[in-house]
């Protein structure tokens, strides 16, 4: 998709003091995969994933009008795919007073890259610990769906906003970040096709096992759900999104396009 072509992108309030850094890829007429990140905009200023190469003047843009740089004190890389840390080096370069909350596996995965992760301003954070950032306490959590072994989403106890990374993903029509704006079809048939391309292990899983798992989180009181592919989640929609990722527990995985569509797609790139 040409740069020109994608939408442009403000930030978009998700409870209090948090915001959705909102940035997408097209994916067929009128719809668009969500590529988000987050910043808690806080006494300890945090960054919440770092989006894609791709979104890079956008996402920077979007991020310096809602913190300084120099303010921000932590910067939360929830896993090492690219569209979490596409711009994560330059980023630290730009926070000087930021410190990177990662893990050790994250960091051993990153270490075949080219510029290495600065351990001198690293934490290591894994599901279960919490982060005291000023004037509340980001609990690491494992999100209901997952595509990375270093996964760890993020719980803010002041605002009851949860980052589920992954999880809950589906596409939206342009400048749309809402659950509740998402046309009902649209919704229904691409977040559980999405869902499960991202967890295709989902099949595999013991139904009654994976619904305790869910259970403990939607059971924090959520006030909202962000995740970096999905619409913002408030009220009715938390319920009913839970419910869609319970039942992908031992049901069979969504089958992604294969040849055929890229026999498609080259074909239309020729003709053009």
């Amino acid at each position: 998709m040409p740069d020109n072509d994608i939408p442009a992108e403000a930030p978009h309030r998700i409870a209090g003091d948090t915001w959705l850094i909102s940035n997408r890829c097209a994916s067929g007429p009128g719809a668009f995969v969500p590529m988000n990140s987050m910043v808690i905009r806080g006494a300890q200023p945090v960054v919440v994933d770092t989006g894609t190469p791709l979104h890079r003047d956008s996402w920077f843009a979007q991020v310096e009008s809602l913190v300084d740089l120099d303010d921000v004190r932590w910067i939360f890389i929830s896993h090492d795919d690219s569209d979490h840390v596409g711009n994560l080096h330059e980023l630290l370069d730009r926070c000087p007073h930021a410190t990177l909350v990662a893990n050790f596996f994250m960091n051993e995965r990153m270490a075949v890259e080219p510029r290495p992760l600065p351990l001198h301003r690293m934490r290591w954070l894994e599901a279960g610990d919490a982060l005291d950032v000023g004037d509340r306490r980001l609990h690491l959590v494992t999100p209901p769906l997952y595509d990375g072994p270093t996964t760890r989403g993020l719980y803010d106890e002041r605002t009851a906003v949860l980052w589920a990374v992954d999880a809950f993903a589906s596409m939206t029509p342009a400048g749309v970040c809402d659950a509740v704006d998402v046309p009902a079809p649209m919704y229904d048939e691409t977040f559980r096709a999405l869902n499960s391309m991202v967890a295709p292990w989902h099949e595999l899983v013991e139904p009654a096992r994976f619904r305790r798992h869910c259970d403990r989180l939607e059971a924090l009181g959520l006030v909202a759900v962000a995740s970096a592919h999905g619409p913002v989640l408030h009220g009715d929609a938390i319920p009913d999104a839970f419910e869609r990722i319970r039942g992908l527990a031992g049901a069979a995985r969504v089958q992604p396009p294969g040849q055929p569509l890229l026999d498609q797609i080259v074909a239309g790139m020729v003709a053009a």
